[in-house]
């Protein structure tokens, strides 16, 4: 990493003359700012990778030998563990002794995996904190800042309570999204096999039957017909015609350029479009009340609460608000500057730091948003259910009709013959 050499003055106007390292001079600025600095010169003195340092082995990568694919921690053991640390350091052990204790008595693969690295580091010296750095697949930056910050303050239980309850409540919006389509898709699924059944199944034997009997078929029919012949023969090709365009479609909005347009389309739509407003409120007001809660500064704080934010638009247009706020402007004008949040979220921010309670405000805030969003969910249940039961039962109907139709003509061509 680059190193800087600056000169500046304190809050009480002493001058100070020393170094930072950081990724780049814009970084070190915001930095120096952060800490109450009043910046004269920033010069680097090494270039990135100048003078290359070795990492330090609690910060390497866990070893893979050893360890089977499905033995390998993921994201998903986060949770699980600090909720079997916390349980232990309640009861009164530190966090190393708690470590070691889950490292021989768990047995689930992973989580003995993930114990049993922590520990290995947390033997060898190092801190909690330091020891999670080694695994940056399970625990990302902000989880490392705060049990960091729990450590400097001697609150680690604290800090393991807001996190725990924290992650929690993501938990529980991500079940309510899938809980919330998995009606609608149950559907679309269970109506695409009757459509199916009755194009390939059973109309290909009523026309057999109609065909014997002789007669002209209505309209209705001949389209009934028309559908299932073009669906037969060329159903293949636009199935993979689609996965086709969806393959390409995703590969594109994985790109950084793809990702950005497409989150700008997405805020456009009529009900999408707030549904991500409501997300991004309700991840911004958590994350970092959270983090400010827990000691975390307000630069640090603002910028792991960047990086929790999913919609590319909007999490360009917070990186701006931040700039404006290390300038010394207050978070809810900065954030008025972006456009990208409502008012009354704004209005109510902005009373928080008048009153000097920002985290309580940030934490009503979220509060507010986590019940819009649910109430969202259902609606958004609701409507897809409803358009595709509306779907199933006009084009049932239209077959019914058909066949009907038919059956009747055919009769009466047959009784007059």
């Amino acid at each position: 990493m680059p190193r800087f050499s600056y000169k500046a003055r304190d809050r009480g106007g002493q001058l100070l003359d020393s170094a930072i390292d950081a990724p780049s001079r814009k970084d070190a600025l915001r930095l120096l700012s952060a800490r109450g600095l009043t910046v004269a010169s920033v010069v680097e003195t090494s270039p990135p990778g100048a003078a290359a340092r070795p990492k330090p082995a609690a910060a390497e990568a866990p070893c893979a030998a050893g360890v089977r694919p499905e033995a390998m921690p993921r994201q998903a053991d986060r949770l699980p563990f600090l909720e079997s640390l916390h349980d232990l350091t309640t009861s009164g052990l530190s966090a190393g002794e708690a470590v070691r204790l889950l490292s021989m008595r768990i047995r689930e693969p992973r989580q003995r995996t993930l114990c049993g690295g922590l520990w290995a580091r947390i033997s060898e010296g190092a801190t909690l904190s330091r020891a999670m750095e080694a695994f940056p697949q399970v625990f990302d930056a902000s989880t490392v800042n705060l049990i960091r910050a729990g450590e400097a303050t001697g609150s680690l239980n604290d800090t393991l309570t807001r996190l725990i309850e924290h992650l929690t409540e993501q938990r529980e919006m991500r079940q309510a999204l899938l809980s919330a389509l998995a009606y609608p898709i149950f559907m679309v699924v269970m109506s695409c096999g009757v459509i199916l059944f009755f194009l390939f199944f059973l109309l290909p034997r009523l026309q057999t039957l109609l065909n014997s009997l002789g007669g002209k078929m209505p309209l209705s029919t001949q389209i009934l017909i028309g559908m299932a012949h073009i669906a037969l023969h060329y159903g293949v090709f636009v199935v993979i015609a689609a996965v086709v365009g969806l393959g390409s479609a995703w590969r594109w909005r994985a790109t950084e350029a793809g990702r950005q347009r497409s989150d700008s389309w997405l805020l456009r739509l009529p009900l999408v479009g707030p549904f991500i407003v409501c997300q991004t409120v309700l991840s911004f007001s958590q994350t970092l009340a959270v983090l400010l809660a827990n000691g975390i500064t307000a630069a640090e704080a603002l910028r792991m609460t960047e990086r929790q934010i999913s919609n590319r638009v909007h999490r360009k247009a917070f990186d701006g608000a931040i700039d404006r706020v290390l300038e010394g402007e207050s978070l809810s004008q900065a954030l008025t500057r972006t456009g990208c949040f409502p008012e009354l979220v704004l209005d109510r921010l902005a009373v928080g730091e008048n009153t000097g309670n920002v985290v309580p405000s940030l934490q009503n805030i979220a509060l507010a948003y986590r019940k819009q969003i649910s109430r969202q969910l259902n609606f958004f249940t609701k409507v897809i259910a409803s358009s595709v039961l509306a779907f199933v039962f006009i084009f049932v109907g239209f077959i019914a009709f058909a066949i009907v139709n038919a059956v009747f003509q055919v009769s009466a061509a047959f009784k007059l013959g």
